[in-house]
């Protein structure tokens, strides 16, 4: 293969490769005014983009690099090694995305990637296509005879108590789902995999065909031990195109930054295409189709427990005030400047309408300030005015066929019914919040020895972190007859203070609900972490990548509720045959 049959990213004359000083240099394209690294040594060069593989930052010299062989990230400060193109702040991350190959005869780097991208643009003038918008990641697209339903959350709460639904539903919304032809789940977080909607789903219709990626941390890890009882999961490969009928096709993609759970979709009709990238930082490690007819994407960012759940040392409310709206402000132009660079037809941010309604988390409500997707739409409008923005109302539907075929018709987006209730102003906290804490009084948790068993079958262990646990009540107040432990790292032991050599610290408060309700059922932390359920504090006040990345992904919890109650119902024989856990 050669450069001219590939696509190239960067193009260096003779002058410009022997400017280049050993070490790193940033290079800007000034074809496309893309950034670039490139290292260089007595090797030869070494190429990739300036962008995070974490959140899509910029990179920065590192000033307190003295072999010059670092890059600093504007966003989170993670820092990369140019030189082996592994991240080194955190240790143990990710390996950055290196430039295809280089040819110094051209002096180009390119990337044989692009070369066979499994989709194309041939379009039909006429098409019978309408999308409405229901809530949150929940699309239904009417292509047809066929009705595609995407990420329904539409009911109950997400990341245990933490987040709830910004928008009402439209009344028909279930029985809608209900009627779907086909369904994509993205990835297995619980604002896209909605058990309460699932749950009365599978009690009407339980062979309704789900598709989701094959994705290294299933997407129903849970199915087995839940209430929901659906017979048709359809697991497909990334990358190739699934065929429903003659007109209809769907594709889906793995995130280049989170391939172990995130994903993204492709949707295909009668030659017209969707592009669905939900909350992938990197979807498709950024190779993407342009000028589809209608883009997808989140856009309010808050999806996060940092900082809002820190405390101590420099997180004053002050300091989460400004760098919140400093990190906004970056999310805001990162989209904004990949839907320039895509030129989608027509762009519609969703993926974003959750707030933290429950009382007890006012202080997170009032301090996680999202962006709007009006104010994306609006930054778009002004950077890339013939792309058509569209800021969606449950109910709102879309007419893409007659979008496309005249984007000035008004008519082609529809308001919801002037009686539709837009925003949600009441939630059943209480149904879901008790059942939550029904775990607090379970058997299990009256001996202690759950703790050592939990820890020693999760397996983390060799690596100098001791974290103090504490149960709390809603407050974050330490409760009399909770537990409060500490865990150490090294050797997976179980100390009664602080061992006294050097080490790093984490101190986390659970709400003591949520952390039993997570023990029991098996589920990952991010219903702590994400769902705003602890507060944290770290000395010295670093980020544990490989400690949180194990927690979170590398050690699912699937049958721990089982054999936790199995082993300590060995230790104590005194336990019932009938014992609900």
């Amino acid at each position: 293969m050669t450069p001219q049959s590939a696509q190239v990213l960067l193009a260096l004359n003779a002058e410009a490769v022997g400017s280049l000083k050993e070490g790193v240099n940033f290079k800007k394209n000034p074809e496309d005014g893309k950034c670039y690294i490139i290292y260089k040594n007595k090797d030869g060069l070494k190429a990739c983009k300036n962008q995070c593989k974490h959140q899509g930052g910029l990179f920065i010299k590192d000033i307190e690099d003295l072999d010059g062989r670092t890059v600093k990230c504007t966003k989170h400060n993670w820092k990369l090694n140019v030189s082996t193109m592994k991240y080194v702040n955190p240790p143990d991350c990710f390996l950055q995305d290196e430039l295809g190959k280089f040819c110094p005869y051209f002096f180009c780097f390119f990337s044989d990637c692009s070369v066979s991208l499994p989709w194309s643009n041939s379009f039909f003038s006429d098409t019978d296509e309408r999308v409405t918008y229901l809530t949150h990641a929940c699309m239904e697209l009417q292509l047809g005879q066929r009705r595609f339903m995407f990420d329904p959350w539409l009911k109950g709460p997400a990341f245990a108590r933490g987040w709830w639904l910004f928008h009402e539903p439209p009344a028909d919304s279930l029985d809608r789902l209900c009627a779907a032809d086909l369904i994509y789940i993205s990835h297995m977080h619980s604002d896209h995999l909605s058990y309460p909607t699932l749950k009365d789903l599978s009690k009407r219709r339980p062979d309704v065909p789900i598709y989701v990626g094959d994705t290294l941390r299933p997407v129903f890890w849970y199915l087995e031990q839940s209430q929901v009882k659906l017979t048709n999961i359809n697991v497909v490969p990334f990358g190739v195109w699934q065929d429903i009928d003659e007109h209809l096709r769907f594709m889906i993609l793995m995130d280049g930054v989170h391939p172990e759970m995130d994903t993204c979709i492709i949707v295909e009709y009668k030659g017209h295409m969707i592009l669905n990238t939900v909350d992938c930082t990197r979807p498709n490690g950024g190779r993407l189709p342009e000028n589809v007819d209608l883009m997808l994407s989140d856009f309010a960012g808050g999806a996060s427990g940092f900082p809002m759940t820190f405390s101590g040392g420099k997180y004053s409310d002050s300091w989460k005030e400004e760098f919140i709206k400093n990190e906004r402000k970056k999310l805001l132009n990162y989209k904004s400047q990949l839907v320039k660079s895509l030129q989608p037809r027509i762009y519609c941010p969703f993926a974003g309408y959750f707030v933290e309604a429950h009382p007890s988390d006012r202080y997170i409500k009032d301090t996680n300030i999202k962006n709007s997707a009006e104010d994306l739409n609006a930054l778009i409008n002004k950077i890339a005015p013939e792309i058509k923005t569209w800021t969606p109302k449950p109910g709102s539907v879309l007419d893409l066929g007659l979008a496309l075929r005249d984007p000035t018709n008004s008519e082609a987006i529809t308001s919801p019914p002037g009686s539709a209730k837009i925003y949600k102003d009441s939630w059943d906290f209480d149904l879901y919040v008790d059942e939550l804490n029904s775990a607090i009084s379970c058997e299990i948790f009256k001996h202690q020895s759950w703790i050592q068993f939990y820890y020693t079958w999760a397996g983390f262990q060799n690596y100098n972190l001791v974290i103090r646990m504490i149960e709390t009540d809603d407050n974050f107040e330490p409760l009399t007859d909770g537990y409060d432990y500490f865990v150490d790292f090294v050797d997976l032991s179980f100390p009664t203070k602080r061992p006294d050599r050097e080490h790093s610290y984490i101190e986390i408060k659970n709400r003591i609900g949520v952390m039993r309700y997570v023990v029991l059922h098996g589920h990952l932390w991010d219903d702590l972490y994400i769902g705003f359920q602890n507060r944290i504090s770290r000395d010295p006040d670093i980020y544990h990548h490989k400690y949180t990345h194990f927690i979170s992904y590398n050690k699912t919890n699937n049958d721990c509720c089982l054999v936790l109650y199995m082993t300590i119902k060995t230790l104590n024989p005194f336990l019932s045959e009938k014992t609900d856990i």
